[in-house]
Order: structure tokens, then sequence, then C-alpha cells
């Protein structure tokens, strides 16, 4: 790990300990707006309480930066845990941070993703699955197909490692020797590593679930892969409606949602997303490159 690697999560981690209080993606971005416009002295050396009165911060949040750069304990301590797990960190200015991630997010991409598995499965084409946890038997049908047609096809499965759609696509795709990358809300310490599965947690490895990080993996899962999949949600409410209104909102990625005849499905439709039924799923790479129409 770099040593700029290293000053990032220090800023920007709480590196297993819930009461630190790491910078929020806003104010990281002001101080590196900063250091950026500096002057060279400044932007070439560890940063003191002086630097940053130079940069235009007031004694408190001086102090407060600099107390976070001097977690370096904490920070190997924190490390070393998670190498002994298997978890390793993936910051956003890593050489090997997913570029879609930054392409399709912006200033909204993780800052960390800590990872367990094959980090090569991030190179391959993929395809995002989102779903309700309780499914109708047709809507089951569509997320095992998912799966199954996303490893025939070559294409990395993405999705949150949920009960329903999430568990159905994820097994057939590894049923058939394909790969996945789950996206997980919960602790990633007690995942069993596999040569099938990449997992991803964002900001750190030993964050227990909460419904805030369930939402927030929701936008991971929509900007990893060339498209997303929706096998079933539940009209103006749940982490699959909310993910993929967003999605359309702000044109992420090609949305195709499983037409069950549903209200959702509709109301899905109408905000930009594109119906499909079974069979399309035979060709994936039309679905993520769908073509315009000229009418």
């Amino acid at each position: 790990m770099t040593t700029a690697e290293q000053g990032f999560l220090l800023l920007t981690s709480h590196l297993g300990n819930p009461q630190r209080k790491p910078l929020t993606l806003a104010q990281f971005r002001t101080l590196s707006h900063r250091v950026q416009n500096s002057p060279k002295q400044i932007r070439a050396k560890d940063l003191h309480p002086s630097d940053l009165l130079v940069l235009g911060y007031g004694p408190e949040d001086a102090m407060r930066i600099v107390s976070l750069l001097e977690d370096g304990p904490l920070l190997h301590d924190y490390l070393s845990r998670g190498k002994s797990r298997n978890c390793y960190p993936l910051t956003r200015i890593s050489s090997n941070y997913p570029q879609q991630l930054r392409l399709r997010l912006g200033a909204d991409a993780p800052l960390c993703l800590w990872y367990k598995g094959d980090l090569s499965t991030l190179s391959q084409p993929s395809i995002g699955l989102v779903g309700s946890r309780n499914l109708s038997l047709s809507n089951n049908r569509f997320a095992q197909q998912a799966g199954l047609q996303a490893a025939k096809q070559g294409y990395a499965l993405v999705s949150g490692n949920a009960k329903g759609a999430d568990m159905t696509a994820q097994n057939s795709c590894i049923q058939q020797n394909g790969h996945v990358i789950s996206i997980v809300a919960d602790t990633l310490v007690d995942k069993i590593p596999s040569e099938h599965i990449l997992y991803l947690s964002e900001d750190s490895y030993d964050l227990p679930f909460s419904a805030f990080r369930a939402l927030s993996r929701n936008r991971i899962i929509h900007a990893l892969g060339d498209c997303t999949l929706v096998a079933q949600c539940e009209l103006e409410t749940g982490g699959s409606w909310d993910g993929s209104v967003k999605n359309l909102e702000n044109n992420c990625t090609p949305l195709h949602c499983f037409n069950d005849g549903s209200a959702a499905a509709k109301a899905l439709q109408d905000r930009g997303a594109d119906l499909i039924g079974i069979d399309e799923l035979n060709n994936l790479a039309a679905l993520c490159n769908p073509q315009p129409c000229i009418f």
C-alpha cells in the first residue's frame, strides 16, 4: 500500500472504531482541492497544523485533520487484522479501483471498498441484478435465468448477497461455474473465500448490517454492471425500487425490468426502464448496449 493510500484511509475511514470521526466525502474533496491548489512546499510534505492554517482552515479543523493523520498505529493494526481475515482495501486513489465507479458515480463513488476474493473478477464484463426478497414463481425464474445466462455468456453477476433475487441469481451463476461480485451490507470477515465470488464491502470490513448500508450499496450494484436487471420490486418502496429510480434519474446504466405485469414494473417503464421477458436474457450484450430508437 502506498503512502498516499495510507493517508487516504487515515482521513476517510473509521478503521474499525465507530467513535472515530473521519472526514466526510465533501470535507475530503475540499481538503484535496485546497492541497492541489497550494504552494508546492505544502504538497510535497506531510501536513502540519501550520500548513492547514495556510490552506484556510481554522485551528480546530486543522488539529482534527492532523490528529486523523497521526493514527498510523491504528491503521497498521486494522490492516493487519484485515489481512489475517483475507480482507484488503481498495481506495478511490488505488490504481486497480473500478474505473466504472469513478465514471458513473463521480463524486458519489465509494471512498474505499474492502474486498475478499479474486480481484481480477472486476476486469470481466458484468451485469447487475437487483430484486425483492420474496419472489413470485415467474420472477424467481427470471432471476435464475439471469445468473445462468451471465455465466454462459461470460459476464460476472453483480448483486447484493441478500435473500430472494440476489441469492437466487448468484447461486444459479455459480452452479454454471460463473463468477459473482457480491456487494455485502454486513460484515465481510465471516464470508467464506471462493474462487467464484468476489465480496466487496464499503468503508470497512467489520461493520455490521444496517438499513443505511443496504440502501447505499445499491448504487454500487447499478454502477458496476454494464446494465442492470430488475427481477422484481415493490412500487415506491424498498431498496430495489429506490436504487432503480436513482439509476434512471442519473442515467447510470441501462435498466431492464422483468415484465411481470406489476404496477412497479409499469412505473419504472414510465421513468425510462425497458421491460423485458426471460427470452431476452439470451443476448446480454444487446441489453448492455441498447440501440437508440430513431423514431
